[in-house]
């Protein structure tokens, strides 16, 4: 079966760098993909992109080096199943709350005896392998988002569940839920003791954290810090910062009164 880059990554000891695709796009996913990172996050939550607008990015980021990873809307066991037939190699599962939420996204994600998932892979063999069914379980990643106070308060439990690989911490809804409002590289003590939190939970029980950030700079801080798993912003938010910054520096040479 065709090697997890993410898996490599903690087998060696590093981090994980992943790109967050939230335009629905094949060409840009592809382009993306050959940026270096190591895998590339189709964000069906919060991006502008539906399930047949996943496939084909799928398709175009298996060109590349990178290996592909979703994060679904929910915890919904059918499309779950749907995302790792398509050919993911890992899944973000948000607002997971508690064990026994975690222990269901495991089981959803894993084939008989230790899980629920169906048999039907279709693209999961083309991009993985003939071997895809014997290995899946061991070569997907999971990782359950910790973004909500009740998250929070189980996050040791949540951390403990077995076949769970690690955590993903969403900074603004952790932040949203504690009431010091939304940042993706937040300073409020309440949401960095609570980031402070979860690390140490998923260090203890042996997993891997993860974590949004607003830029490669501060993905770089968290990688330092024992994170990972460091997404460096977005496309939808990079693309818009680059053609500002181009955008004022066209203006800042335009004499003053030009037309």
């Amino acid at each position: 079966m065709r090697a997890n880059r993410v898996r490599q990554c903690w087998e060696a000891g590093e981090p994980a760098v992943s790109a967050w695709l939230s335009i629905g796009n094949s060409y840009s996913a592809e382009i993306v993909g050959w940026t270096g990172v190591d895998c590339v996050v189709v964000d069906l939550q919060h991006g502008m992109t539906g399930v047949q607008a996943m496939i084909g990015m799928l398709q175009a980021i298996s060109s590349t080096p990178a290996t592909p990873f979703v994060r679904v809307p929910a915890l919904d066991l059918p499309l779950l199943m749907k995302v790792l037939d398509a050919g993911a190699y890992g899944v973000i599962c948000p607002m997971v709350d508690s064990a026994e939420q975690a222990q269901l996204f495991v089981r959803a994600t894993s084939y008989p005896p230790r899980g629920l998932r169906s048999f039907g892979p279709t693209r999961g063999l083309l991009y993985g392998g003939p071997d895809y069914v014997a290995h899946a379980d061991a070569t997907l990643v999971r990782l359950a988002m910790i973004e909500t106070a009740a998250g929070l308060a189980e996050v040791e439990a949540i951390c403990a569940t077995e076949g769970l690989d690690g955590i993903f911490i969403g900074p603004n809804d952790l932040g949203l839920a504690l009431n010091a409002g939304a940042s993706a590289d937040p300073s409020d003590s309440r949401v960095t003791a609570a980031i402070a939190r979860c690390a140490a939970a998923a260090k203890a029980y042996g997993k891997q954290v993860g974590i949004f950030c607003p830029s490669g700079a501060v993905a770089a801080r968290r990688a330092a810090e024992g994170f990972g798993f460091v997404v460096p912003g977005s496309d939808a938010n990079l693309l818009k910062a680059a053609v500002s910054a181009e955008v004022r520096l066209i203006k800042a040479d335009r004499p003053v009164g030009a037309g």
